[in-house]
């Protein structure tokens, strides 16, 4: 899907996109199947040369083997700014996902989706775009609240929204004696589903596969493409 012609330029359009769209995110839906195509996506900068590289890795859910991958680089389309970020990594991540052969039945974000201020995480945003069914996980709980979930992994805790008390995703054991990880609903699916993907997903390492084969590749992506 091609970058919308009146793509946000200012905090206050952003703004005003996020709000509009927040409501048309659908938190609930089934899980993947077992034998379901998963696509990690992730992006990197270059600030300095004013470049973004975006990385799509396609996995097979059952055996994670990788089935297709694809970059995309363009030029920085945001400013840098808290909550917004989906405004400067959705453009690139969008041609990259538009590249893939194969139509995947899921998109892992390395990020948040109802995870957010305004409900509309970059996963979120994602989804409702494109209409793929979208969740995040993210390294930090972002401005959310959470206890601490046992140490085995696959436990789990609520992920709270500290002003409302909303739950807004899970913080998510997914290696004994590791920091969990933050899941959040995108798009299309639904929390308990969401968590159990990650969980599929994490076999030996405390991030998805799909987030941290993504990683690896826009990361090398830039190197070249700034060499």
């Amino acid at each position: 899907m091609p970058m919308p012609a009146d793509w946000p330029t200012t905090e206050a359009e952003a703004l005003a996109v996020q709000q509009r769209l927040r409501g048309l995110v659908e938190p609930s839906g089934p899980g993947p199947a077992p034998d379901a195509l998963i696509a990690g996506v992730d992006v990197a900068y270059d600030d300095d040369r004013d470049v973004v590289v975006a990385a799509a890795v396609l996995l097979s859910l059952s055996t994670l083997a990788v089935v297709e991958e694809t970059t995309a680089t363009g030029r920085i389309s945001f400013p840098y700014v808290p909550g917004l970020l989906a405004f400067r990594e959705l453009p690139t991540v969008l041609d990259a996902l538009a590249d893939l052969r194969h139509t995947p039945d899921l998109v892992v974000c390395d990020g948040y989706g109802l995870a957010h201020p305004r409900r509309l995480g970059l996963a979120s945003h994602l989804g409702v775009l494109t209409g793929l069914r979208t969740l995040g996980v993210a390294k930090t709980p972002f401005t959310f609240v959470f206890d601490q979930p046992g140490p085995e992994r696959g436990a789990t805790a609520p992920l709270l929204d500290p002003e409302t008390g909303e739950q807004v995703g899970a913080a998510l054991r997914t290696r004994e004696g590791t920091k969990p990880v933050f899941v959040s609903v995108g798009h299309r699916i639904g929390l308990a589903e969401s968590v159990a993907t990650t969980l599929n997903l994490t076999a030996g390492y405390r991030q998805p596969e799909t987030t941290r084969r993504a990683d690896s590749l826009c990361r090398r992506a830039l190197a070249a493409a700034v060499s």
